[in-house]
């Protein structure tokens, strides 16, 4: 994310811009857009996502569609996860490799119907996957939604009951990585149980020329249980002690998704896909950094890009790093020498010339509480998106056996926050919580 000129012509601007001006946010430049970064500032809105909910505009994100007969075969060649997994109204975070393996996007997959498929896209990659897809697709029809389709993400404990008095679709049955069409505030909508803050929540498809009369809604339905617009900047922090990677942090061209720890998503003895032979070949071999947690054990904050050493000698960088302000301590992802990336392993940071002592840590660094049923001494999932979407985002989060989105693997309790050796995640568009 980079300072911009909040008046540049040069920057795309979501539905929702008007409004964002209206409420007093701080606008910057991000993936080419003119974003919302805060409205009261970071620390306020994850805090608010975390305890109440936050309202997020995301419409930066693409939304591409694959359609007809050869449309489910074409997704199987065209993502590393196994297509075949899903059903109608069946959400999956998969990721699309280049010839050699690395990540071209990292992206949830939805299956509207056996010949209609739905790809949400990271914001900065629409035009780069488009063109890929096109490539890869073949007798099917590729159409790009994105201009017409706005997409607001409602997250936090609050979301269910906000959300629930403004549709008539019974949310209790829209499981992690589940979605319904129906209507919302009286507008046509897809809503989708999916999230990229470690939190419940949902993401909502809306025609972008209805994008505003559903965000008004929202606000004021969700205003008496502390609903708050959040910008960005939250948005980062949020996913990053969820353990989620970001497409140009965690995950780029260069990266390979074993690598990233998202081995739980690439379905390497299934059916053939894009990058599959370099993917095999590098299982082989071993891929020779792989993504870890870091818990700082020392004062300083890790950033994108401060080496990681070993003995006074360099093994790695950090891809992100910050002040968790719900565990109020640093924590970071980062790639280190696959030797070196079991947790427990001590490690080093070089923050501005000064080695801070680093721990490898499991991700995700922060998992929600699950409610505990009545009558019952056991933490359980709360029987909706709860706990599978805690699980999704830290499988696809954690790279040990998670994921960006939320569904599984690498998300445990611990005293730690959890992240596993290999974590990854996704960006406002990037990654996401993901299953199946």
């Amino acid at each position: 994310m980079s300072e911009g000129n909040p008046a540049s012509a040069a920057l795309a601007r979501t539905p929702l811009y008007d409004r964002h001006r209206a409420a007093g946010a701080k606008l910057v430049a991000f993936a080419g857009w003119d974003m919302p970064v805060s409205y009261r500032g970071i620390l306020e809105e994850h805090r608010t996502v975390r305890s109440a909910a936050g309202l997020f505009d995301v419409s930066h994100m693409g939304e591409i569609e694959i359609l007809g007969p050869q449309a489910a075969a074409a997704c199987q060649r065209l993502t590393t996860n196994d297509v075949r997994l899903l059903a109608d109204g069946h959400v999956q975070y998969t990721i699309l490799c280049g010839v050699d393996g690395g990540v071209v996007d990292d992206v949830t997959l939805y299956r509207i119907d056996d010949q209609r498929y739905l790809f949400c896209v990271n914001a900065g990659n629409v035009a780069k996957d488009l063109a890929w897809i096109q490539e890869h697709a073949g007798a099917t029809t590729v159409v790009d939604r994105s201009a017409s389709t706005a997409l607001i993400a409602l997250q936090g404990p609050a979301s269910a009951g906000i959300l629930g008095d403004l549709t008539p679709l019974d949310l209790g049955r829209i499981r992690s990585f589940r979605f319904a069409r129906g209507e919302a505030a009286g507008l046509p909508v897809l809503v989708s149980r999916t999230g990229y803050t470690g939190e419940d929540g949902f993401e909502i498809f809306v025609d972008a020329t209805r994008a505003g009369a559903l965000w008004d809604a929202l606000m004021t339905a969700g205003a008496p249980a502390g609903l708050e617009p959040v910008g960005l900047g939250a948005r980062d922090t949020l996913r990053l002690e969820a353990g989620l990677p970001l497409y140009g942090h965690e995950l780029d061209d260069r990266t390979s998704p074993l690598a990233a720890g998202l081995q739980r998503w690439v379905r390497l003895d299934g059916e053939d896909f894009v990058g599959r032979g370099a993917l095999l070949h590098e299982r082989e071999q071993g891929a020779p950094r792989r993504l870890v947690g870091l818990a700082l054990r020392g004062p300083g904050i890790a950033r994108q890009g401060y080496p990681v050493t070993f003995e006074g000698a360099s093994v790695g960088i950090v891809t992100s790093g910050t002040l968790s302000p719900t565990l109020d301590r640093a924590v970071a992802l980062a790639y280190v020498s696959a030797a070196l990336a079991a947790p427990g392993t001590m490690l080093a940071v070089d923050v501005r010339g000064r080695p801070v002592p680093a721990e490898v840590v499991p991700t995700p660094f922060y998992r929600r509480p699950r409610p505990v049923p009545s009558g019952s001494a056991e933490t359980a999932s709360d029987g909706g998106a709860g706990a599978d979407d805690a699980a999704d985002e830290a499988a696809a989060a954690d790279p040990a056996g998670g994921e960006a989105h939320s569904e599984g693997a690498g998300a445990r309790d611990a005293d730690e926050p959890t992240v596993a050796a290999p974590a990854p995640a996704g960006d406002v568009a990037g990654a996401r919580e993901g299953e199946s």
